[in-house]
């Protein structure tokens, strides 16, 4: 049913199934490409599979959707169809160039022989997926995060380096005292290019830019980011998030607060499903053109919501306006 569809947009029937499946997480959906035998076709499905919402990024949707839109239902369907709408555009887009040209290869599905699952079967197979989480989970994601600590509580006070002490500060006297830390001066040299997507309209583009940054180690950190960049007192925090949701709305605008959401849904997935396109691609240098893609493509996007939506908007930079 699907191939007749997704051939209009130069994708093979079975790239839907890796889709389907990445809604869950990207890294078996990237993994479930295998079955495609078209090495044309694999490599435009490892791609685009990551466009579309996983499990991960839906704290991200949750946060602007309560931050910034009251909570409206529409955040969350929209964000899934934004995640189609971008595979669908990048289907168009990289059938023009000569690497992907030509039509899809023919479909064929071979159906498998039906089997009861054997107990040593599943339990290896657990084995072996849960395994490889606790390695994940043990070096990349846990190194990540210890390096990403670092970076947000050391910086220079008074003339000279060392642990900084945010205490009791609030307001401008905390934006201060964060501004001085590592990640701030790293996120400063880099918050001018996102500043055409309304990350920097309200004055806080080096948090919006380091929190987009720590989704590459996993896209729950952009929200434990903003967690801490906002409010760094957590233990005071009440429970419905409202003191985490009012720092946020200070700092973007609700156009740009979707634009932001958008780019994170469609950019380079977290470290995880990096390494899995990485095999699947079987090259470096496939992977870093597809890397390259999704971020340029998130950019892209993200930078026509804020850019029109300002422009229909009459250009409202009070998030209460």
């Amino acid at each position: 049913i699907m191939d007749r569809i997704f051939r209009k947009f130069g994708l093979s029937g079975k790239s839907f199934i890796p889709m389907l499946i990445g809604s869950g997480c990207g890294v078996p959906g990237v993994i479930a490409s295998r079955t495609i035998e078209n090495d044309r076709d694999r490599k435009m499905t490892v791609m685009t599979t990551t466009f579309i919402p996983c499990g991960a990024k839906l704290p991200i949707i949750a946060l602007i959707a309560g931050a910034f839109f009251d909570n409206a239902g529409w955040v969350a369907w929209s964000a899934y169809f934004v995640g189609v709408a971008a595979i669908v555009c990048s289907g168009i887009i990289l059938k023009k160039t000569k690497m992907f040209a030509g039509d899809p290869a023919p479909f064929v599905m071979e159906l498998p022989a039906y089997h009861w699952p054997t107990v040593g079967n599943v339990l290896r197979s657990m084995w072996e997926r849960g395994w490889s989480f606790i390695k994940k989970a043990g070096t990349i994601i846990t190194l990540s995060t210890i390096i990403l600590w670092f970076l947000m509580n050391f910086g220079w006070a008074d003339g000279s380096f060392g642990m900084l002490d945010f205490g009791d500060l609030e307001g401008a006297a905390l934006e201060a005292a964060q501004a001085e830390c590592i990640l701030a001066k790293i996120g400063s040299a880099i918050a001018w290019i996102f500043t055409p997507l309304g990350w920097t309209q309200l004055g806080h583009g080096w948090e919006m830019a380091v929190a987009a940054i720590s989704g590459l180690i996993a896209k729950e950190n952009v929200v434990a980011t903003f967690g801490m960049l906002f409010n760094p007192n957590l233990e005071e925090v009440a429970e419905d998030g409202v003191e985490i949701w009012s720092n946020l709305q200070g700092a973007l605008t609700p156009i740009a607060a979707y634009g932001y959401l958008v780019f994170n849904l469609l950019c380079a997935p977290c470290f995880a499903a990096i390494g899995a396109i990485r095999r699947e691609m079987n090259s470096g240098k496939w992977t870093i053109f597809a890397l390259c893609y999704q971020c340029l493509f998130a950019y892209g996007v993200a930078l026509v919501i804020y850019q029109v939506g300002t422009v229909l908007t009459g250009g409202a930079a009070n998030p209460e306006e």
